[in-house]
């Protein structure tokens, strides 16, 4: 049969000397060296260098700004010990009370704003990736931004004793962090810098 007669040994006599040559392993193409970045913080870093080198028009640095206000209105309700606490620094606050009246006014504000930036910039390949990018962060960071109260309302850590003093920590942690990443993103935009805030940009990177 075809099948036994491949399995026979060959009848063919002949010397083979082995080969001295050595096969070199090819170099695999998908490896990384330790000093090179994985590929997700490499089409974040090309993005970024993209944008800054394209100055945005004012415009769009405008839109950027406008879109982190979303996530700044949503953080201070973790202010309340703070601004409690330090009436001097509630102070710096006051000029926009009527803007956040207004848009606590509004129902449903904050789902409004948040699909509203998510698919009208986002999702609109109309939009800059400057614009887009800056959009996505903010959204991102207002996302995370829920994560607090969710814990206080699963765990009820009360009024008293260690678990509400460690709430009131976590919330000025939440809220000075909130802040500063308010100053530096509104900042950076209006400098026409691409901002990237920690633990936040990689996430919003990987939606655009």
């Amino acid at each position: 049969m075809a099948s036994l007669a491949l399995l026979r040994p060959c009848t063919f006599h002949h010397t083979h000397k082995p080969s001295t040559q050595t096969l070199k392993p090819k170099p695999n193409s998908l490896s990384f060296s330790p000093l090179t970045p994985p590929p997700s913080k490499l089409k974040l870093r090309n993005a970024v260098v993209k944008a800054n080198l394209s100055s945005p028009a004012p415009p769009e640095r405008l839109i950027s700004i406008a879109a982190y206000t979303l996530p700044f209105f949503n953080s201070l309700q973790y202010g309340h010990n703070i601004l409690t606490q330090y009436p001097k620094f509630a102070l710096l606050f006051d000029p926009i009370i009527p803007f956040l009246s207004f848009y606590r006014s509004l129902p449903y504000a904050s789902f409004v704003a948040f699909f509203a930036l998510y698919l009208g910039i986002v999702r609109n390949p109309n939009f800059p990736q400057f614009v887009r990018f800056n959009a996505m962060q903010a959204l991102t960071l207002d996302v995370l931004l829920v994560l607090p109260l969710l814990f206080q309302r699963i765990f009820s850590p009360g009024r008293y004793g260690l678990a509400f003093k460690v709430m009131v920590w976590s919330h000025n942690v939440v809220f000075v962090f909130s802040i500063l990443c308010f100053v530096y993103s509104a900042l950076s935009c209006l400098l026409g810098r691409t901002p990237y805030l920690p633990f936040v940009a990689d996430a919003a990177a990987r939606q655009i």
